[in-house]
């Protein structure tokens, strides 16, 4: 499949996934809602653990206040520290090596826009939780960044998140299907993002 294709599939999943999102949120009085399954939720969140746990999210979800890389999870080989933005600190940002995509070859340094840790104030570390304490990390906006959990389904379809299934050269891809990922996202929150 050509990369436009792709891209244009990515989409269309995001849109629908959204769609749906919205349409399960509406207030009440403002129509017909979709009947919540907190069941399917809980299932739907179990289903995205895997991809949540691999490397190439944990990388920068992990503990310590640096980043980690490789599969195996080692602390950065440069000595980057996550700074007080999450972006690194003086000379060593994370935009010093990483752009806005994957540069070409073995071991040469991924991108995608956007790229950072998150912040030392909401550092999203998730490594060492159960599957319910991560959901509910998640569904939290005084730890996952003050976001909704709309939010939190909007940042799921992110070009930084989305990295993870097209990490570059010499790099694991998260082996969930991407799209599969996307439908359980927002079969989570739709649902009442209930947590397992």
């Amino acid at each position: 499949m050509s990369d436009r294709k792709i891209s244009m599939a990515r989409i269309a999943v995001v849109a629908a996934s959204g769609w749906l999102f919205l349409l399960a949120m509406r207030a009440p009085g403002e129509g017909p809602v979709a009947q919540r399954d907190p069941v399917a939720a809980a299932a739907a969140f179990e289903a995205l653990v895997p991809a949540l746990r691999n490397p190439r999210c944990m990388n920068c979800h992990s503990t310590g206040d640096y980043p980690r890389q490789g599969n195996d999870s080692h602390p950065h080989t440069m000595d980057v520290r996550r700074g007080p933005d999450g972006d690194g600190v003086n000379a060593i940002k994370c935009s010093t090596c990483h752009q806005d995509h994957n540069t070409v070859g073995v071991h040469t340094p991924p991108g995608a826009p956007d790229w950072h840790l998150p912040s030392p104030a909401m550092p999203m570390i998730w490594e060492g939780l159960t599957d319910r304490q991560l959901c509910e990390l998640l569904k939290n906006p005084r730890q996952n960044g003050n976001r909704t959990v709309a939010q939190i389904v909007e940042h799921m379809s992110t070009p930084l998140v989305l990295w993870g299934w097209r990490p570059g050269d010499g790099r694991t891809p998260i082996p969930m299907p991407q799209q599969e990922f996307l439908v359980k996202v927002s079969e989570w929150a739709t649902n009442g993002a209930t947590c397992p």
